[in-house]
């Protein structure tokens, strides 16, 4: 049995604070939302804004294959005829085949938002009705909060859904517009609503009580079969429904038809889709398709994730398109790091698997955290393994910020270190510390490693990790990298903020020089190939690296002369010998 998806995101979810969708954006979303086989598109509403106006003639060009674009529209003012109502008006100029229309439902609305008499809001319902299935449309009709309307006055509530209905409606659409209705309370008065009208139902919910999904799956159990909410729930006030989550649940839980075959495993990259083009940052613990929805930490957990995923899964993550994560933290156990470690081959070696936890908790004591940074993770494994041989030795590192002729800050960044037995001393300017920096340190080794080019930084991300401490607090800095192939994280912990960030950016180009290693020969994944690595001369034995436990933010030097975030002083200059990196 089908269930049948309106995508209200380009209309109410566009509502929601912060977000803004352009055209270019809402046509964009529209031939996602056809690929996917959602059945129902609302555009917008077209006497709103021009955009909505020009989207509408726009739309009419994609060659769309399943879904049917509606057009967003309310019911005549009072007093007014229909011929004469601009909103009516603009709804048909749409020219959209399917057009939705909104109307009051709750008395109290009628009278002191209205402000007219109930048999007038149900002439305003039955003639805009009528006059929009006269001119060859299918009307969608949007019962106004409905449950509210229905819990004050039963009687006048279904009276509005009968003017709807004898005028030619298709669909009459229950709505809980405030948000604050029960699940019991959805499914006892959709019950209700089917026992007086003999036509297919919708529901339409908001999130403000946290129940929108569950008031959505609550009517599709009590008979609705036409479903409306947005991707993510993004929308006014507190959101509405999550499509998402409705579709995943009446797909995988209720057996119910939705989308397109195969469109299931392409959730999560709608989710992020959407996420992306509205400018927003990805829920992480969002059900189904968040980047935390199928993470597991604590060691009694991935134990038995380990033996079989569905102890501490609903589903297989695959079936949405996510995937599962081990987590690294002070709370692993023993499975966590055997599981997060296999490329090592290291499970025969329990004693050795005890030292890399010892080496996590403690760094994770001192500010580490390694759930977001699992290159990091992976560096220290090698480290702990003997396994590790550094790519080049850090010999000193300077950074400069003073403010230019124009009171514009400028960035320079100095960089030292030895390849083999060559020396390089570079220097680059960049729109930040962070920038400069790695400016500096790909020029100095682009000429012995040139596949760093194909590497690029994506996230920075700065946390205090004991704020009480004040100006003096250690901070914590994680670094997203990617490439053609792949996306890891690393991490930097020191008082210093240039310090940390040097730390982990040492850490992503690492991981990358390691990582392409380890392709070129996947056969020996513990001591990648040496191949086209110039010869290092033997690393010093003090390490200043972030997963040194024993040391894990000290340096040769002062680690910095002036605070180069200092905003009161305009040339701040931060300045540190860079130990190499060395085999524990």
């Amino acid at each position: 049995m089908r269930v049948y998806i309106y995508d209200t995101t380009l209309r109410d979810g566009s509502q929601g604070e912060g977000v803004n969708f352009s055209l270019q954006d809402k046509l964009l979303l529209t031939r996602r939302l056809d690929e996917m086989g959602i059945d129902f598109i609302e555009g917008g509403y077209p006497l709103s804004n021009p955009k909505d106006a020009e989207y509408f003639r726009a739309v009419r060009e994609l060659p769309l294959r399943h879904a049917r674009v509606c057009a967003f529209g309310m019911t005549r003012k009072k007093q007014t005829d229909v011929t004469a109502d601009v909103g009516l008006q603009a709804l048909l100029a749409a020219a959209t085949p399917i057009v939705t229309i909104v109307g009051k439902t709750w008395d109290y609305h009628v009278t002191h938002v209205l402000g007219t008499t109930l048999d007038e809001n149900l002439r305003m319902i039955a003639e805009s009705v009528a006059y929009c299935r006269q001119a060859g449309r299918e009307v969608l009709y949007d019962a106004e909060h409905f449950f509210d309307g229905y819990r004050a006055n039963p009687d006048y509530a279904l009276r509005t859904l009968q003017a709807a209905a004898e005028a030619g409606a298709a669909t009459l659409i229950l709505c809980d517009t405030n948000g604050g209705s029960l699940p019991e309370q959805i499914a006892e008065i959709v019950q209700a609503v089917r026992r007086h009208l003999d036509l297919p139902l919708g529901i339409h919910c908001h999130n403000d009580g946290d129940l929108a999904v569950a008031n959505t799956l609550a009517a599709v159990r009590a008979g609705v079969r036409h479903v409306q909410g947005t991707i993510n729930g993004i929308g006014e006030r507190c959101g509405n429904a999550d499509l998402i989550s409705i579709i995943a649940n009446l797909a995988l839980k209720y057996r119910y038809e939705v989308l397109q075959p195969d469109r299931l495993q392409r959730l999560t990259e709608l989710s992020r889709y959407v996420y992306e083009l509205a400018n927003m940052n990805f829920r992480p613990n969002q059900p189904f398709v968040g980047h935390s929805a199928f993470a597991h930490k604590g060691g009694m957990h991935t134990h038995a994730v380990a033996r079989d995923p569905a102890t501490y899964e609903h589903i297989d993550p695959a079936l949405v398109g996510n995937e599962r994560r081990i987590l690294v933290s002070e709370l692993s156990g023993h499975s966590t790091i055997l599981t997060k470690t296999v490329k090592h081959r290291l499970h025969h070696d329990k004693a050795l698997l005890s030292r890399i936890l010892n080496q996590v908790q403690d760094l994770e004591n001192m500010g580490y955290e390694f759930e977001a940074a699992e290159a990091s993770f992976d560096l220290l494994v090698k480290k702990t393994a003997g396994t590790y041989r550094p790519w080049f030795e850090r010999l000193a590192y300077r950074v400069n910020v003073e403010h230019g002729p124009d009171a514009a800050p400028v960035t320079e960044a100095t960089v030292k270190i030895r390849v083999g037995g060559q020396i390089e001393h570079t220097v680059s300017e960049g729109d930040g510390p962070v920038n400069a920096l790695d400016a500096a340190l790909r020029k100095a080794l682009a000429p012995y490693y040139p596949r760093l080019q194909e590497m690029q930084l994506v996230d920075y991300k700065v946390r205090v990790v004991n704020g009480r401490a004040g100006t003096a607090a250690r901070v914590r800095v994680v670094i997203e990298s990617r490439d053609a192939q792949d996306v890891w994280g690393t991490v930097g912990v020191s008082e210093n903020i240039i310090e940390a960030s040097w730390l982990a950016l040492v850490d992503s180009i690492e991981y990358k020089l390691f990582k392409d290693a380890d392709a070129a020969s996947p056969t020996d994944t513990a001591n990648p190939t040496e191949t086209d690595r110039p010869t290092t001369a033997t690393a010093p034995t003090q390490a200043a690296n972030p997963t040194d436990a024993a040391n894990p933010t000290a340096t040769t030097g002062p680690t910095a002369a002036t605070a180069p975030t200092d905003a009161a002083n305009p040339t701040a200059t931060a300045t540190a010998p860079a130990a190499p990196l060395a085999t524990p």
